[in-house]
């Protein structure tokens, strides 16, 4: 089988390698293709893959290239992962907003929403091309805002695109083993419903006895949960739910803000000078050097929700991963092995309150026929006013980025709950406009 990276110069993409080659990897890549524009950064990236295979006696053949037909073409999965802008976008992204008084964060809120109109079209041009030259392979999505991207490719691609995010199976597991002392155990169901970083668990059960109350009740069991210790144990028991950590940012905006501008630099700005400095000196060793950056990164992800001497813990930043993910969805599909999963999928009435053809965040069942989710309890409330608000910017933003058309960007920053002024919505549309070339020639 063959494996493609889009975005194969990418910090990460050793992480896909080690999951492929790995002696326990439940499906064999015989080859990967990695796809990127900077023939620099695919020579860094090549060079500690090569390191890794010198030690995997199941390491796929591995081809780098700068040419997408080379790379697409005779495709059985195509795994994207790809930053437009770069890291350097990322941080306009999130210091226009806190410029102008909101969160700026990559994916949730303006800053997500601009990452969005620069990337919803190169993604969807991408999508027609995996049409014409792969048209048989599946497309896993990791490309950030991952639900918005998904839900634009699927008009091209339909099912055979799906939208993964490692941090919502992670906290079902989590939740799992906290409650069971298993993160697996047998007759183990669970029900978790959102979008793309907004979703909450809302049972855990097994043999249909539910424990999500009883493990909410327990200070030390949820002490073992990186999101109940994130959002406090008295407003994950108010929820009745266990909320994905990336709701830190609408349940805790303020906080959320202030720390971001308290701190030295942003996430953006961190990121940046670190991976700028990794493709500038990997050393004699880059293998070595990979790995204590890759290390520094995790343990510093989402910061800014943590005392400055707190530290991420291992088990929360060594779960397995959005590779794992990624291997999972493929075996699963390759082999016709079942795999239970939380994946981005098209709403065919989950939820009935969202459009049909909106993508959202659910359980599934995975096997060699495709993607099938199962039934979600009604959602309602306050959850459901989140979604809903949030899924309203997320569709304008699409059709902005795909139309062309100003006032749909400027109703979807108007729409987004983090976004507190119509006002600075507009200001928000005319800033992005003006710092990204690619955006400005779009929104005219």
């Amino acid at each position: 089988m063959k494996l493609t990276i889009i975005g194969g110069g990418g910090f990460r993409v050793p992480q896909v390698f080690e999951a492929v080659a790995s002696d326990d990897a439940p499906v064999r890549i015989d080859e990967l293709a990695l796809y990127d524009v900077s023939e620099s950064r695919l020579a860094t990236i090549r060079a500690v893959i090569d390191r890794l295979a010198e030690t995997r006696a199941h390491a796929p053949r591995v081809v780098a290239t700068t040419d997408l037909t080379e790379a697409l073409r005779g495709a059985d999965f195509v795994f994207s992962a790809v930053r437009i802008g770069g890291t350097a976008g990322r941080i306009l992204d999130e210091r226009t907003a806190l410029d102008l008084g909101v969160l700026g964060q990559e994916t949730v809120g303006p800053g997500g929403l601009a990452y969005a109109l620069r990337t919803v079209p190169f993604m969807t041009r991408l999508a027609e091309q995996i049409r014409d030259l792969a048209p048989d392979a599946w497309v896993i999505n990791f490309t950030n805002p991952a639900g918005i991207v998904t839900e634009a490719m699927r008009r091209v691609l339909g099912d055979r695109v799906v939208g993964i995010c490692d941090t919502p199976i992670g906290l079902m597991r989590r939740a799992a083993l906290a409650a069971t002392g298993s993160a697996s155990a047998e007759g183990l169901s669970f029900d978790y419903v959102g979008l793309n970083h907004l979703g909450w668990l809302r049972s855990v059960a097994v043999d249909g006895q539910e424990l999500l109350p009883a493990l909410l009740a327990e200070d030390d069991k949820l002490r073992t949960i990186e999101e109940a210790r994130l959002m406090g144990f008295d407003w994950v028991r108010a929820l009745g739910a266990l909320p994905n950590e990336y709701l830190y940012y609408y349940y805790f905006t303020r906080e959320a803000t202030a720390r971001i501008r308290a701190a030295q630099s942003t996430r953006g700005e961190f990121i940046d000078h670190q991976q700028a400095e990794f493709f500038a000196h990997p050393g004699d060793d880059p293998l070595e050097t990979w790995l204590r950056t890759r290390h520094e990164r995790e343990a510093s992800y989402m910061a800014e929700s943590r005392d400055e001497d707190e530290e991420r813990e291992d088990s929360d930043v060594d779960g397995g991963g959005y590779q794992k993910v990624a291997l999972d969805l493929m075996a699963a599909i390759a082999t016709g092995r079942p795999a239970t999963m939380i994946l981005n999928v098209r709403n065919n009435g989950l939820v009935p309150q969202l459009p049909e053809d909106a993508v959202v965040e659910v359980g599934c069942l995975v096997d060699d026929e495709g993607v099938h989710p199962w039934p979600v309890a009604p959602v309602s409330g306050d959850m459901l006013g989140l979604m809903t608000s949030v899924k309203a910017a997320e569709r304008h933003v699409i059709d902005a980025a795909l139309s062309g058309s100003r006032e749909s960007a400027w109703r979807a920053f108007a729409a987004h709950p983090l976004v507190d002024s119509v006002g600075i919505a507009r200001r928000l549309v005319d800033t992005y406009s003006e710092k990204f070339e690619a955006i400005g020639r779009l929104l005219q």
